[in-house]
């Protein structure tokens, strides 16, 4: 039997890992400390304050920021449950309805938005829209944000539906229920761990982009991120790093309640062999 590699000892690996983790949170680390700063500087430290962040919610860029995080969360929140629903009826579609003429490619469908730059994502769909002649608004910012969001959200819920066995469906069938009513008291029920960490996924890519937002708001329409880059080709204040701060800090949750979501549907999985 071969022993399995360990690749915490090979030569290099420590030093490479923590390179890459101190690129990857340094930056992260700096903001949210100089959010703190008493000073106007983003500079040089003068001193622990909350200024900054009660600059957020009641100085003079104040009600333009709320307006922003405003858009962002009704946003998130319709273009989460929509790209939900799809990603569910997908997921159900690709591994309960058996196999069919076409399955992989739809797979590499519903998967394209994820490998597809999103620049590309954002100047196609851009160019899409004014093609139909669809004006630029919230209407088209949700349209673009649940299609991007669709993949995020199946991911979850496809992995969630592999791990059901598939004889739970089968019994409820064998006692007279209908499909849809296997589906509904059965199979959904199972599902939810997976859904609810798909939804919370595409809330959050959803509520944090900013490229494809960019190039599809109309004139005067603002998301947070929107908002945060236009306040910082003015230049950077400190109080774009308090923001910057508090949206990371929602974002780190939602993550991280994405993850023990999922954690929470494989322990049940586990039990359930």
């Amino acid at each position: 039997m071969r022993k399995q590699l360990d690749q915490r000892y090979f030569p290099g690996f420590l030093p490479i890992a923590c390179l890459c983790l101190f690129l990857l949170y340094a930056p992260l680390i700096i903001v949210m400390v100089y959010s703190f700063n008493d000073s106007t500087s983003i500079t040089s430290w003068q001193g622990f304050s909350l200024r900054w962040y009660k600059d957020v919610f009641f100085g003079v860029e104040a009600a333009k920021f709320k307006s922003a995080a405003a858009n962002s969360f009704v946003i998130a929140i319709a273009a989460a449950t929509v790209a939900t629903f799809i990603a569910t009826l997908a997921a159900t579609g690709m591994l309960r309805a058996g196999a069919f003429k076409g399955r992989s490619l739809s797979f590499a469908l519903i998967n394209l938005p994820i490998m597809v730059p999103e620049i590309v994502t954002a100047v196609a769909t851009l160019i899409f829209f004014s093609a139909i002649g669809l004006t630029p608004g919230y209407l088209t910012i949700l349209i673009a944000h649940i299609v991007f969001c669709i993949p995020f959200a199946y991911l979850p819920i496809a992995a969630r539906m592999q791990g059901i066995d598939g004889s739970f469906e089968q019994a409820a069938l064998d006692l007279y229920a209908t499909r849809f009513e296997a589906f509904r008291y059965v199979l959904l029920p199972l599902m939810a761990p997976g859904i609810l960490s798909g939804y919370l996924l595409a809330f959050i890519i959803s509520l944090d982009d900013f490229i494809i937002t960019n190039f599809v708001k109309g004139a005067g329409i603002e998301t947070l991120p929107t908002a945060i880059f236009g306040s910082v080709k003015r230049g950077i204040q400190p109080n774009i790093m308090a923001i910057s701060t508090l949206l990371l800090v929602v974002s780190v949750v939602l993550v991280t309640l994405s993850w023990l979501v999922g954690r929470s549907g494989q322990r049940l999985e586990n039990d359930q062999q």
